[in-house]
């Protein structure tokens, strides 16, 4: 089996271990100790290096702070390295630093059509993407629900009367306000690459203007909803426009798309658009969104193409959800070429969001953010076994890696260093006897991990998707002296894109059927403040069920830990469940909270 390949070359790897860097820089010379530089303002050198775009060398002795770096944003990478170094006490390790990124392109996603955040919530957004040496944003400003973008020629665009009712209707960016965030962007090394959603998720403008975006009424409104865009934002301040194009049926694909990239380039820039999506010319980058066994799928050949085929933030469990980028290969080889430009995370509420506070924790942002991050800047290849939403074996080269990482994580969270970390808790690969029980089968196997995603496991077991099936797993809890420690548990993960879910069960009982042992003694679930709402065993997408936002208590990683009392010496925990409905997210947390 193959290593996972991360081209990081660490000086003094043990002194390095200590340092809660994200990403990981390339090359770290550290002399051990601490110091307090006299000036601890670096001075900054730029070097233009053809090739070597944002690079930069890192000095930090007693006399001082120094950067070297082959452009603005090597300089400006070089400054986050620093800013992640500063100990609380004012101190800096005794180092020189080395660094680069693996691909060119590395970048996040926030879906702005569905539900609107405001400038400030955006500016929040820019600034923890740029402490992780992110350098894209991408603003998707229309989707179903609304055009986010000042119309000036069609004020009607912007009137809420003709926007999907609960959905922020009437709230939309003014040309100075997109103005100010890409400057903002700028300013900390990212490029904003706005998305016009076409012709798909349009659902807004054949209500406003009724026609559909393909008829030939509608590209004329388009052509002047562009170009009044392209003339508010000059192509310096936004070189490439993303033009949608997926999840949509239209009777001439060839000629619109033809027409949507020849009028987006004849306006000087580049066009992106989804793969898969309506066909587009060679020149066009295309972000790959498939998300499953990469040896079941192809990447684009002999195209430009960014990777979003990690999985969706929204979709996956936030706890889980690391471990599924950390060990996935960017772009599919895990080194950048002419092609392979490299990737963009992204983040797509589909049901109504009421705090927008919440938006970020609800779908994991901070853990999701900070390990792609890792990932796209070294880039490297995983192991030539997928490994997806299951964990590797305890103690292999793979998992120690992983563990690595959560640790620098955890080290961050625990220096309140990126406060949107408050809902995450690191997973280990804890092993569980597990037995599952159906019609057709009684299975009793080994699974590792504090999260279990029991619908991968039932795959690797052939087992019908919806089939029914009874869970039970159960471990062995060790402990030095009677104690008290505190777990997430839960038995689903709702998406917070289409709602399926068994939502909040009944007073005194766990979603799914779940029960909780502890040394054969039943574990209470919370005091519901909702009991026996959310549940539906359908997908939501536009019905009315879409627009009941997610509160804190319908996701396990949001509600407070179970306390649990363990003796000292073995104490035996067992769990079980049922899968009981099509498209139930098949399961189970178990995760200690730090």
């Amino acid at each position: 089996m193959a290593a996972l390949i991360m081209s990081v070359g660490i000086g003094r790897a043990d002194n390095a271990a200590e340092l809660d860097l994200v990403p990981m820089p390339r090359h770290i010379e550290w002399h051990g100790g601490f110091v307090q530089p006299s000036n601890p303002e670096p001075a900054v050198s730029i070097v233009e290096t053809p090739g070597a775009a944002e690079r930069y060398t890192l000095s930090i002795t007693e006399d001082g702070v120094s950067v070297t770096a082959s452009d603005e944003r090597g300089a400006k990478w070089a400054r986050r390295t620093l800013e992640q170094l500063k100990r609380p006490d004012g101190t800096y390790p005794l180092l020189r630093i080395e660094d680069y990124p693996e691909f060119p392109i590395r970048g996040f996603l926030y879906d702005d059509g569905r539900n609107f955040a405001g400038v400030e919530r955006i500016k929040g957004y820019i600034d923890q993407i740029s402490r992780y040496k992110l350098n894209v944003f991408q603003w998707h400003l229309t989707d179903r629900p609304a055009w986010r973008i000042e119309s000036k020629a069609f004020p009607r665009l912007n009137d809420g009367r003709f926007q999907r009712a609960g959905r922020d209707q009437g709230k939309f960016y003014t040309y100075d306000e997109i103005r100010d965030v890409i400057r903002y962007a700028a300013e900390r090394g990212v490029t904003v690459i706005p998305e016009i959603d076409m012709p798909g998720h349009s659902e807004y403008f054949q209500t406003t203007f009724g026609v559909p975006m393909d008829s030939p009424r509608g590209k004329e409104i388009l052509e002047i909803c562009l170009a009044e865009f392209f003339e508010e934002i000059p192509a310096e301040m936004c070189p490439i426009i993303h033009i949608g194009s997926d999840e949509v049926k239209i009777a001439d694909p060839e000629a619109f798309m033809g027409w949507a990239q020849g009028y987006v380039r004849k306006h000087g820039r580049e066009v992106m658009a989804w793969d898969p999506g309506l066909q587009t010319d060679s020149s066009t980058i295309r972000q790959f969104w498939r998300d499953g066994d990469p040896g079941k799928i192809t990447y684009p050949s002999e195209v430009p193409f960014v990777d979003s085929g990690m999985g969706y933030l929204n979709y996956y469990d936030p706890l889980l959800m690391p471990a599924k980028i950390f060990f996935h290969t960017p772009c599919g080889g895990g080194r950048a070429d002419s092609d392979a430009l490299g990737g963009i995370v992204c983040l797509w509420n589909d049901v109504r969001v009421a705090d927008k506070d919440l938006a970020a924790p609800h779908s994991g942002m901070a853990g999701g953010v900070m390990t792609f991050a890792e990932r796209f800047w070294n880039g490297g290849a995983t192991t030539d076994r997928w490994l997806g939403t299951t964990l590797p074996e305890p103690g292999s080269a793979e998992m120690e890696r992983f563990e690595a990482f959560q640790k620098r994580l955890s080290g961050i969270k625990k220096r309140n260093a990126e406060p949107g970390l408050d809902y995450w808790e690191p997973i280990h690969a804890t092993p569980w006897e597990l037995r599952l029980r159906s019609d057709s089968i009684d299975v009793t196997t080994t699974v590792y991990g504090d999260v279990v995603d029991l619908d991968a496991v039932c795959r690797g077991l052939g087992l019908n998707p919806s089939a029914e099936v009874e869970c039970r797993l159960t471990r062995s809890i060790e402990v030095g002296r009677d104690t008290i420690a505190s777990y997430k548990i839960g038995f689903e993960a709702p998406a917070r894109s289409n709602r399926i879910s068994d939502g909040i069960a009944a007073q005194g009982k766990w979603p799914n059927y779940g029960t909780v042992m502890l040394n054969g003694v039943e574990i209470a679930p919370p005091i519901w403040n909702e009991p026996e709402t959310y549940r539906y065993h359908y997908n939501t997408w536009a019905k009315p069920e879409e627009e009941l936002p997610y509160t804190n208590e319908q996701l396990y990683w949001m509600r407070d830990p179970i306390e649990l009392h363990l003796k000292k010496g073995s104490n035996r925990v067992e769990l079980s469940l049922k899968r009981h409905f099509k498209g139930q997210r098949f399961q189970v947390g178990f995760v200690e909270a730090e």
